[in-house]
């Protein structure tokens, strides 16, 4: 998939998830295309693939929100505790979607290479 198919694909779930942060995406998409750079593309699309994987998931949704809440509203030690469990769930997120695409490509390479067993057992 190209990134410009990625991107496509993350704006309509987003869209489609989590309306409201429709205009931060936007935002922060142009941010990212600025110069010829495509670190800070695949950073932002990494960032929002994280931010789907969570909205799909409506009590982890619900979880980080009061996270958030927490880690801006809390004390000090509040703050770090709610911090600290935000970056496990960003961390298990970012982990899940890296496993989810070495999965995706194991199957892609998987075939060519029984193609290859399967020509020299012919020759």
């Amino acid at each position: 998939m190209t990134t410009s198919a990625t991107v496509t694909a993350l704006r309509r779930a987003v869209a489609r998830i989590a309306p409201a942060a429709m205009p931060a995406f936007a935002r922060e998409l142009d941010q990212a295309r600025q110069g010829s750079d495509l670190a800070p593309l695949r950073r932002f699309v990494a960032q929002w693939a994280v931010y789907v994987h969570i909205q799909r998931q409506p009590h982890l949704a619900r979880r980080l929100r009061h996270l958030e809440d927490t880690a801006a509203a809390g004390d000090a030690e509040q703050a770090r505790k709610a911090a600290s469990e935000i970056g496990r769930i960003l961390d298990d997120a970012h982990a899940t979607l890296v496993a989810e695409v070495e999965r995706l490509v194991a199957q892609l390479v998987e075939p060519a290479d029984t193609d290859v067993v399967m020509i020299r057992r012919r020759q």
